[in-house]
């Protein structure tokens, strides 16, 4: 591994080790149209490594898996041969992420701050981090302060504990058969899911009552207000045009009313049916056992699926060593995924693709940002895990994994939401996805162009390139895929309107948006 000196002379001192010796809440509303400005990146700086039994405090109290974990570790920090190095390093993996999982599996009482920063940041010995690393990570904002549904991983488990959030699916779980009782927990899920998506389809007709009554009012004190004939006693004056454009908006703003009115009590009628149905369901559910998202066998089995998550973000030929060490984190605090870093990255690339979290639904469009679990290990992508949950794809939130410490934060994010942006579009198309849709027109540019992979992988790729390089000007992208890019995945019109003049390509392309407007669309 390439320890220096000084970190392999910093072995913990464990002679007496194994002698047993709130959050704020995330606004989960689909009320928000974009993320809100950053001021803050870090704060100050927390007395994380004041303690000199940091090490002790962590591995304490976990059991035999503790003295395996401290052995393991020593006799990996003592090899000099790089074989012996490599084979302690094996065996020290797998009885880390067990470590982890025990204390995972305790997320919901207080935990010693030491073991959150085991879950959240991979500390397992300050010693291995350099004193200026160590003041970065006591700077990073510990608490959810903006109110958006990006979580570290201590943070995530706690609310899957709480049943705050459902666990994360796994082909394991799709595939075991459930039980009479376990299916009809099951179906009370959907049902809650549906009238969720309900509920989010009545806010926006709502929201569109409101948006035409302050129009009609608008436009109501607009036909009030008349002009004044000075020439015969200051009479009101007849409608002037303004006016009587006015009264014939008026009148197509009492039909939207009307049908809108219609639309929010089939709503509400829609809603007592889906009421009357989980009271049923729960009726029928009394005295059944819910093995949901509240007791240890769940919280460990979302800490499995978070490790599986971890493998995917490293790659095949990526580190996979989970424990933080100095030479593999570079102290610098614009390429750590903090969660407000994430988030302005997450803007960034919101300004350049509009569409990228919107979902529509009974001809409803809504804007939902999916969960971010930012994982502490090392790793050059962010992956999606799914892009919305089994029983609730109207409006629930997909689910993206990042590394805390990737080789480019930029890079690792916008592949994560590409990633989210396929897995939607192609959820979408269902059996036709590589016929229909951006996923069915990227398909088949890939089999004429004759290339070998994942498809999936190549998009994502491609995707980067296009918020990277394309919105800038530069061109890297195949002529073809940069038009099916344009017209599906549009930049905004002011970006549009820049790049008409950076080369005769974009100019193009601007050219055609224009024909097209005329006609009857793409």
């Amino acid at each position: 591994m390439g320890l220096s000196p000084e970190t392999a002379e910093a072995k913990p001192d464990f002679s007496d080790l194994f002698e047993e010796k709130q959050e704020n809440a995330e606004e989960a509303g689909l009320n928000k149209q974009h993320f809100e400005p950053i001021t803050d990146f870090l704060e100050k700086p927390k007395a994380f490594f004041a303690d000199k039994n940091f090490y002790k405090k962590v591995l304490s109290g976990e059991g035999e898996i503790s003295k395996k974990v401290h052995s393991l570790f020593t006799q990996f920090l003592g090899a000099t041969d790089s074989q012996d190095k490599s084979m302690h390093r094996n065996r020290l993996i797998p009885a880390y992420w067990n470590l982890c999982a025990g204390i995972a599996s305790r997320i919901r009482r207080d935990l010693p701050i030491e073991k959150i920063l085991l879950l959240r940041f991979g500390i397992l010995s300050p010693s291995l981090i350099s004193s200026e690393q160590r003041d970065l990570i006591s700077r990073i904002i510990f608490d959810n302060k903006l109110g958006e549904p990006v979580h570290y991983v201590d943070e995530w488990l706690l609310k899957i504990a709480q049943g705050s959030i459902n666990p994360s699916t796994t082909d394991e779980l799709k595939k075991v058969k459930q039980d009479d009782d376990q299916a009809l927990l099951g179906k009370i899920e959907k049902r809650k899911g549906q009238r969720q998506a309900e509920l989010a389809v009545l806010q926006s007709k709502i929201q569109r009552t409101d948006q035409l009554e302050a129009e009609f009012l608008h436009k109501a004190q607009a036909i009030l207000k008349h002009d004044i004939r000075t020439e015969y006693n200051n009479l009101k004056d007849c409608y002037n045009p303004m006016q009587k454009e006015a009264l014939s908006q008026v009148s197509s703003i009492l039909r939207q009313l009307t049908a809108n009115d219609r639309n929010i009590a089939e709503s509400y009628s829609t809603l007592e049916s889906m009421d009357r149905d989980l009271d049923d369901l729960s009726f029928k559910s009394e005295g059944v056992e819910n093995q949901g998202p509240v007791n240890t066998k769940t919280v460990i089995g979302e800490f499995n699926s978070i490790r599986q998550m971890a493998k995917m973000c490293v790659g095949r030929q990526g580190n996979h060593f989970p424990i933080l060490l100095k030479q593999y984190m570079r102290p610098d605090k614009n390429n750590i995924a903090t969660r407000e870093n994430v988030i302005n990255i997450m803007s960034q690339v919101e300004k350049l693709d509009p569409e990228i979290f919107q979902r529509t639904f009974k001809r409803q469009t809504n804007r939902i940002v999916p969960y971010v679990v930012i994982l502490p290990n090392y790793g050059e992508n962010g992956i999606c895990w799914e892009p919305f949950e089994r029983f609730n794809r109207a409006s629930s939130r997909g689910r993206i994994a990042l590394p805390l410490y990737p080789k480019d934060l930029q890079t690792a994010v916008i592949a994560a939401l590409a990633d989210l942006r396929w897995l939607v579009a192609k959820e979408k198309a269902q059996h036709y996805w590589m016929e229909e849709g951006i996923t069915g027109r990227y398909y088949q540019w890939f089999q004429e162009a004759k290339l070998r992979g994942d498809v999936r992988e190549y998009f994502i790729q491609d995707y980067i390139l296009w918020i990277t390089r394309e919105s800038q000007g530069t061109q890297k992208l195949d002529r073809e895929i940069r038009g099916l890019f344009w017209r599906m995945i549009p930049f905004p019109p002011e970006v549009k309107e820049g790049l008409r003049n950076r080369g005769f390509v974009y100019n193009e392309l601007y050219k055609k948006d224009s024909n097209i407007s005329r006609s009857d669309g793409y």
